[in-house]
């Protein structure tokens, strides 16, 4: 047996660097600005060219012409690019639905050429010579007008279990309803950007911010017409991603690689806040309808929904999305019988793709409105309809596979309720909103459960690269990419851990495709579940190596060496030798210390056509309690508190995982209250025009919005061993995001709060200002002149 690698995945060694509170691997080149990005790799580089798009402004438009020749003599021009000039294949897309440089406009403001110039005025102006001539044809904008036209692309998914028709005849309470929920925009700080250069032999190099370098691989090495092993992408790092950067930089890519081929001179390309806004997806809207059958306690009996997906112009994602949010629209919730159907609309808009979250939070927003209407209805306390439904041990979800370790959602539960104070808050809202005629507030508690895995199985898979060198420093290398979210950071503490050396003595690499290959991208939550795996491997597979020779050092059995901190003993003997001292031996008898690491998850399965099978590795939970106030006269709100109470499992890095949950957090309340995504629905000239198209008319969260009091908290688990994850952590990326669901809960009963007790108030989503007026003033009006108690 070898004894480094037949270590159980989640087994925490003595000494770890995992669980250790430290900052982030780059947290001081971030604030003094050493920090590399892909747009500070020009400037150290000579000849460049310098990459402007020519967009169209139209929804839908057919190009009947188009004249590069005034262009291609403007000062400064080297080149422009079109459709010509494609070697390979012109599409960036995996179905063939999304050209690099089309025929026909599906979008408002898409990119049909690229000029590159010796600057990037110079290429600007260039882009104003072209002459092109177009002929607009009929659009779709809003995900109504495609369900109305039957405009729909990608399979359609149905997740059925029992006989949800005859289950919601018989239910003694019956409700509908239907939400519209927006869309939202990356925001990422660092635009789509890359950097392409080309040697002597024709090998394409791209830097690039990308989440999916593998995939950035193939899809230039299609373009260029070339095998991959000609294209190598390289990830410093990325000012943020959210999933923007999963298959949206390829596009990109493939353009400064092309023309880098072409001129033989490297190409920048980075686009301005309103080229990457205009032209990159987002988190696609849903339009969803619902009806439920429950019992006169509550409980869910029956549940149908249509969920519609806003796909934008081509596929890219959005079935994968709408997969997710199919299997998360139970939340935490158990549906005896279901019958959910998911589809996405074909719109002209930029083709929408993966954000924070995938589907799930969509999903789970139409649960919890049911849920919140129901409570109503039935005159049961929202905190306590929920609890009525959640998953007992033992269930199972629609898609029949165990809900494992289900105890541990009442437990934090009730956990989160006593630490926030939830029963005597909302015994102090009832009194202040008594007392006070137009300001009224609300306070909801809601559970997020999370599956984590990939829903295609095959993309559950990483690979790593570990390096020792002669004086005991170690690099590592893995598939997984930086977007400020500390996955580096992490991977450095696995490595300490799994090799058992100072965390000081591990270094890491850039993301290569020529050193890591065929890796799925940082997404879904697994960067560190899948990498970490990996990581651990390659470690194992060298210490496995270093055993024989430790023990011949030390004069005990391969099986008895043990590494901590640095230092090389083993059982039953007071004899060591440092880690540097082993790692010249070892190189001295000829051992290898280097090794390739790979990780697969097991026990996945699922079939999508049927929407059955094991989809998750495990899920990760969280509750949140929310406090707002809302002002009558405006629908202007304050969040007065929030707690939070997330399960990281045994936490990689506490400090990282702090960090994730409240990132998450606000960036959930940003699209679910203040993210106002607007396109023009006119029949006008700007039809299809986004208008919320830069940060002074897309209200993002500040710091003023920050919750007055903003409690948070990790949920650790006590069984590190029960998910079979890295060390026994928990994935933290996504998850969390879900905990803002607690707000516009709580938003919606401080509106309810201005009319009458009963009253089912509809609350649309982004909950803004404005909605929220709207809501609360619907409540006003029904309701008769209050009476206010007073003192």
């Amino acid at each position: 047996m070898n004894p480094f690698s037949s270590r159980p995945l989640a087994e925490i060694p003595d000494g770890a660097a995992t669980g250790l509170s430290v900052p982030h691997e780059a947290a001081w080149e971030h604030v003094t600005g050493k920090a590399l990005y892909t747009d500070d790799l020009p400037c150290r580089s000579s000849n460049v060219l310098y990459a402007w798009p020519l967009q169209v402004y139209a929804a839908h438009a057919r190009i009947d012409s188009l004249d590069t020749s005034t262009a291609k003599t403007m000062p400064g021009v080297v080149r422009v690019l079109t459709a010509e000039d494609v070697p390979g294949i012109n599409d960036y897309g995996d179905l063939g639905d999304e050209p690099l440089f089309p025929e026909e406009v599906q979008y408002h403001g898409q990119h049909v050429a690229w000029v590159l110039a010796e600057s990037l005025e110079e290429a600007r102006l260039a882009t104003e010579a072209i002459k092109i001539s177009i002929t607009e044809l009929p659009s779709i904008i809003t995900t109504q007008e495609a369900i109305a036209a039957g405009q729909f692309q990608g399979p359609r998914a149905t997740l059925a279990r029992g006989d949800a028709d005859a289950a919601l005849a018989n239910a003694p309470h019956r409700i509908s309803g239907g939400i519209d929920i927006q869309g939202q925009e990356h925001f990422y700080l660092e635009t789509q950007a890359s950097f392409a250069t080309i040697d002597e032999s024709g090998q394409v190099f791209i830097q690039c911010s990308t989440q999916a370098p593998s995939h950035t691989q193939e899809v230039a090495a299609r373009v260029l017409g070339v095998p991959s092993n000609q294209v190598t992408v390289q990830c410093l790092r990325m000012g943020g991603g959210f999933g923007g950067k999963e298959t949206n930089a390829n596009a990109f890519a493939a353009v400064a690689a092309l023309g880098a081929v072409l001129t033989g001179r490297p190409v920048s390309l980075r686009l301005n806040r309103t080229q990457d806004m205009t032209m990159t997806g987002k988190r696609g809207g849903f339009h969803a309808s619902w009806e439920a059958g429950l019992d006169d306690d509550g409980h869910i009996l029956a549940y149908k929904a249509v969920l519609t997906a806003d796909g934008g112009c081509s596929v890219d994602l959005s079935p994968a999305v709408v997969s997710r949010a199919l299997c998360h629209i139970d939340n935490a919730y158990y549906l005896p019988n279901v019958h959910v159907v998911g589809q996405v609309a074909r719109t002209n808009k930029t083709s929408h793709t993966a954000f924070r979250g995938f589907g799930a939070p969509a999903g789970m927003i139409v649960t919890e409105d049911l849920l919140g209407q129901a409570a109503t209805k039935l005159g049961i306390g929202e905190e306590e309809i929920r609890r009525r439904n959640f998953y007992a041990p033992g269930q199972t979800t629609p898609y029949e596979q165990v809900v494992s370790h289900a105890a541990r959602m009442p437990v934090m539960w009730e956990k989160l309720k006593k630490t926030s104070d939830y029963e005597a808050r909302l015994r102090q809202v009832a009194e202040f909103n008594a007392h006070h005629e137009h300001i009224k507030r609300g306070l909801a508690i809601t559970p997020v459960k999370f599956g984590v895995s990939f829903n295609k199985p095959f993309l559950n898979q990483a690979g790593a690269l570990v390096l020792i060198y002669r004086d005991g420093s170690v690099l590592i290398n893995h598939g997984g990419t930086e977007m400020g979210q500390g996955l580096h950071t992490k991977m450095l503490q696995v490595a300490a851990t799994a090799l058992g050396v100072p965390l000081r003595r591990v270094r890491l690499a850039p993301t290569r495709t020529d050193k890591v290959p065929n890796t799925s991208a940082t997404s879904a939550s697994t960067g560190s579940d899948l990498n970490g795996g990996a990581v651990k491997n390659a470690c194992e597979i060298i210490l496995d190596r270093l055993a024989p020779v430790a023990a011949g050092l030390l004069g005990v059995n391969a099986n008895e060496v043990r590494i901590t901190d640095g230092a090389v003993g083993g059982l039953g003997t007071d004899k060591s030798v440092s880690w540097a001292e082993l790692i010249e031996t070892a190189y001295l008898q000829r051992v290898s210390l280097s090794a390739a690491g790979y990780y697969r998850t097991e026990g996945l399965f699922f079939d999508s056509k049927t929407y059955k099978g094991n989809a998750f590795k495990y899920y990760a939970r969280g509750v949140a309690v929310a406090e707002v106030e809302v002002d009558g006269y405006t629908g202007a709100y304050t969040m007065r508190r929030v707690d939070l109470l997330h399960d990281v499992g045994c936490s990689l890095s506490p400090l990282i995982d702090l960090g994730q949950v409240e990132g998450a957090f606000v960036q959930g309340v940003g699209w679910l209250t203040q993210e106002d995504l607007r396109w023009d629905t006119s029949d006008g000239a700007g039809r299809g025009k986004l208008l919320t198209q830069a940060a002074s008319t897309y209200k993002l969260p500040s710091f003023s919005e920050l919750p007055q009091a903003f409690n948070v908290n990790l949920y650790v688990d006590e069984h590190p061993s029960d998910d079979g994850s890295i060390y026994g952590s928990k994935a933290v990326g996504e998850p969390p995001l879900m905990l803002s669901i607690a707000v516009r809960e709580a938003l919606r009963a401080a509106a309810a709060a201005f009319g009458d007790a009963g009253r089912q108030v509809e609350l649309p989503s982004p909950a803004t200002a404005e909605a929220v007026y709207w809501a609360l003033d619907r409540a006003r009006r029904q309701a008769p002149t209050p009476v206010l108690v007073t003192d």
